[in-house]
């Protein structure tokens, strides 16, 4: 256990909701796609705070890859949270961005567990625009997200900017949920539909059957 998992309290007993945002900033994110992306980021924060009950239950976690694999925010909820100014360069370690946030989900589920605090299914939301470099194990990781998503350990979107790989990240991907490929650099409709999912999901139940938006205005209907 980690210090910071030691000292760690919680801040409110409301059931919880962790949202990883798994982020490339490789070179190739370079000019309008990482200030969309950044503009994407505040954009989210705002919908959110604008809603009572899923401020008080929304976990932002953030996680960039590039030659590194770096955790920017640990797990907190989303009013402690200030979006950060992303920039770019490097390659694409995908893979290990993936097994960090899985990894993460996992310690996570044990803190809410020890700590007396329920929670809604986590989820994991991928956005990239490049292939993984070529030393990443997509098979590997891929078989990790499939068995967590068959599992119900979380859920997992894959977001595709334009120049991603369709064919690469649908080996990450359950057949049931390939990538979304972002219509042009629609970041902030994008992370309009995350609010108002999340929003949903926030004031659930245990056993209700979850709708969500429908997915419309921020991506290709055709890959």
């Amino acid at each position: 256990m980690s210090y910071f998992e030691e000292v760690e309290s919680p801040e409110n007993y409301e059931p919880k909701c962790l949202c990883v945002l798994v982020l490339d900033v490789s070179g190739s994110m370079t000019g309008r796609p990482i200030e969309q992306l950044n503009r994407g980021l505040q954009t989210f924060h705002e919908e959110v705070m604008q809603d009572f009950v899923a401020s008080n239950r929304l976990e932002i976690s953030i996680i960039i890859f590039s030659s590194q694999v770096q955790c920017i925010q640990e797990p907190m909820l989303i009013p402690n949270v200030q979006m950060p100014k992303l920039t770019t360069g490097g390659t694409t370690k995908m893979a290990e961005a993936i097994q960090m946030a899985i990894e993460q989900i996992n310690t996570r589920k044990q803190w809410y567990k020890n700590t007396g605090q329920k929670y809604y299914r986590p989820m994991i939301v991928l956005m990239t625009d490049g292939e993984p470099d070529r030393n990443q194990d997509l098979a590997t990781i891929g078989k990790s997200v499939q068995e967590g998503v068959s599992g119900k350990h979380f859920s997992f979107y894959a977001i595709g900017v334009q120049g991603y790989n369709h064919q690469k990240l649908s080996q990450i991907c359950p057949s049931h949920m390939p990538p979304l490929p972002l219509d042009g650099y629609k970041f902030s409709d994008f992370f309009k539909w995350l609010s108002n999912s999340i929003g949903t999901i926030t004031k659930s139940r245990q056993g209700d059957v979850i709708a969500l938006p429908p997915v419309s205005g921020w991506t290709q209907t055709e890959v």
